[in-house]
């Protein structure tokens, strides 16, 4: 017997159309639009993160968008923690966005790693190119330095930190795996897989907007906080390049290739993600995608209006 559906999945690249998608859902059954995207967790990347206008929040429910001040490192826990609450709530849950590690926590379940330190979570997080992560994991943590791939710094970071923090490899962590919130089969899930040059067109012209709705000003005031380099909200697309411009230390034009180069790059790596680590998903066409959707919960029997 099939199972029933709890929540919507909707993951997908930067400018893949995943949002409108949710919407278009969530008005049609009810849902509540939940943030998936850890850039649009802060308060302070409203623009750059292309966050959901207000005329789409009238529309429906809308949670965890722009709910964290930048000074703050929201890590997946903290992700999960404040979903938890909205998976019960009488709305069926619409869960959208392009950080792959939130849904994979969601759905699999998160280790119990305690937290970092944050001096030494802000050490390895501004190591960067002066340190050989590969080489310096090789030494502390061999077990995870097998697993991981030398071009691979993100994951390679975590690892070091972890093993510095905890004194424990972060492979013994991942063993202790705590229940996922939502079964995989008690979901819809749906990974849009958009056309390169398509996608393409559509980042650059979200790039105007996004300069028309003061994308560059919005990435000025984040920078002249004087946050730690190595606060994740900085990490967004577009955030020093904007700022750079309009600090006159580059000029408009460069500043908008930067970023548009930045954001095609970024939409690979989480497209390359989707395809690797969520093949179990229905990997669909932006275009087809409403329809597959409202086909499956057909078959599954839940009823729009």
């Amino acid at each position: 017997m099939t199972a029933p559906i709890a929540a919507i999945l909707i993951a997908g690249p930067t400018a893949s159309g995943k949002s409108a998608l949710a919407l278009a859902l969530a008005e049609r059954f009810h849902g509540v639009v939940v943030n998936a995207d850890a850039t649009q967790v802060y308060a302070d990347l409203r623009v750059l993160s292309a966050r959901p206008s207000d005329a789409d929040v009238a529309r429906a429910p809308h949670a965890l968008y722009g709910h964290v001040d930048g000074a703050i490192s929201y890590a997946v826990g903290s992700w999960l923690q404040d979903v938890e609450g909205l998976l019960n709530g009488g709305r069926l849950p619409i869960v959208v966005g392009g950080t792959g590690l939130y849904f994979d926590a969601l759905t699999r379940g998160l280790s119990a790693v305690p937290e970092i330190a944050p001096e030494i979570r802000e050490r390895w997080r501004g190591a960067g190119a002066d340190v050989d992560l590969h080489a310096e994991l090789a030494t502390r943590d061999p077990v995870m330095a097998a697993r991981l791939r030398p071009s691979d710094p993100q994951r390679l970071m975590r690892a070091l930190e972890v093993i510095e923090s905890t004194g424990r490899s972060l492979s013994l962590w991942q063993q202790e795996t705590a229940a996922p919130l939502l079964a995989p089969e008690t979901t819809l899930r749906l990974a849009l897989a958009p056309d390169r040059s398509a996608l393409d067109l559509r980042i650059a012209r979200r790039l105007e907007v996004m300069l028309e709705e003061g994308a560059a000003e919005e990435a000025e005031r984040l920078v002249s906080r004087g946050l730690p380099g190595g606060a994740p909200v900085l990490k967004a697309v577009g955030v020093f390049s904007f700022a750079a411009w309009k600090r006159g230390e580059i000029e408009r034009e460069e500043a908008i290739e930067r970023t548009r180069l930045d954001t095609r790059r970024y939409a690979k790596r989480q497209s390359t993600w989707f395809r690797n680590r969520m093949a179990d998903w229905r990997h669909v066409a932006p275009e087809d995608a409403e329809g597959a959707a409202l086909d499956a919960l057909a078959i599954r029997g839940v009823e729009g209006r």
